[in-house]
């Protein structure tokens, strides 16, 4: 098996986890400029710097250097809404704050939120699954977030909710790409003034009308 500096004499030898970042941080703009089925390893491999043998060695496959991209999308967007939330000072704040996050996210990870929306050129039902994780990872997280703003509503409502908003949030995203003159404060103004009835005392003390369990 060829080594690192074996492809690139001379060069002085970098930590694995460090180059795993990089490999990462390259295969994102790559994957995010042609889509999966357009990306060939060949391209990766030479902006790196590495040879191809060495770039299946850290991640196996062009699948796998997919998913660890992935991976790495959804630590670092749960890291940006947890932190954005962690000193706000209502319910109300901490979904605005959380929410913030989730469009600056997309405008400073650019290459990060491509391939978290674009399914469409993602095949295979792992990844079609990692995708979703990412989805339900967020739809948990705004679920712990609506239960302190509506602490007597129903699971399943909280539930519900967190997934519309998820889903707005998703097409919002999109919806900006069309209009760049859109800034994250004012999708998430227009997101607030959206949702804002459902976190207000009258949303807290309703019920659904009808109960989950009946036939």
């Amino acid at each position: 098996m060829e080594t690192a500096q074996q492809a690139n004499p001379g060069r002085k030898r970098m930590p694995r986890a460090e180059r795993e970042q990089q490999i990462l941080g390259v295969a994102e703009e790559v994957f995010a400029e042609h889509g999966y089925q357009g990306t060939a390893m060949d391209d990766i491999a030479q902006r790196v710097g590495l040879s191809k043998p060495m770039l299946y060695e850290y991640f196996g496959s062009k699948e796998g250097l997919l998913l660890a991209c992935l991976e790495r999308a959804k630590r670092e967007l749960l890291e940006c809404t947890s932190a954005a939330a962690a000193n706000a000072e209502s319910p109300e704040q901490l979904l605005h704050d959380a929410l913030l996050a989730f469009f600056r996210f997309g405008e400073d990870h650019k290459q990060a939120w491509a391939l978290l929306r674009n399914e469409s050129a993602v095949p295979g039902v792992e990844l079609d699954t990692e995708l979703e994780g990412i989805r339900g990872q967020q739809v948990d997280f705004t679920t712990d977030m609506l239960r302190m703003s509506l602490p007597e509503a129903d699971e399943y409502r909280l539930e519900a909710f967190a997934e519309a908003i998820i889903g707005a949030c998703e097409r919002m995203a999109l919806w900006r790409e069309n209009h760049p003159e859109i800034t994250p404060e004012t999708v998430t103004d227009h997101l607030m003034a959206l949702i804002g009835p459902s976190l207000s005392g009258e949303a807290r003390a309703s019920q659904p009308r009808y109960s989950h369990d009946q036939g």
